[in-house]
């Protein structure tokens, strides 16, 4: 029989951008639901902040931050049509970029991963508690 299962994990970044490891929190979601096979979805329920997969390691994360700052780069905040009332078109762009949601296979009771592959939450305009929605669906 299919079930499905929801839960919304919540961050809040000290500083304006990281990439935070939410494996675990993913992992214990799905042990959670008890869903053996099926699909896992998990993407960020706001516009300024990423869910992607990627492999954990410091420089590589490094070089996100210099490849996103360059195609967006946070300031001048008056380079943007959108910055007004807000300081933030940057964070909107760089999550365009590194993109919305991940959709991962479960098969065993396990997230079904390729070598090195884990899931991340990207925070471009952190300093407040976000969102992350975990949706898992099977049997």
């Amino acid at each position: 029989m299919m079930k499905s299962f929801r839960k919304e994990l919540f961050f809040r970044v000290p500083s304006r951008r990281a990439f935070l490891n939410i494996t675990p929190q993913v992992e214990a979601c799905l042990a959670e639901s008890g869903i053996r096979e099926g699909l896992l979805l998990c993407n960020a329920m706001h516009i300024t902040a990423s869910v992607f997969i990627n492999d954990d390691e410091p420089g590589l994360h490094g070089d996100f931050e210099q490849f996103l700052e360059r195609l967006a780069p946070e300031k001048p905040y008056d380079r943007y049509a959108h910055n007004g009332f807000e300081d933030n078109a940057d964070a909107h762009l760089k999550r365009q970029i590194m993109g919305r949601e991940v959709v991962v296979a479960v098969t065993g009771g396990k997230l079904d991963f390729g070598p090195w592959e884990q899931i991340f939450y990207g925070e471009f305009d952190g300093k407040r508690s976000k969102r992350v929605l975990v949706k898992i669906i099977g049997e």
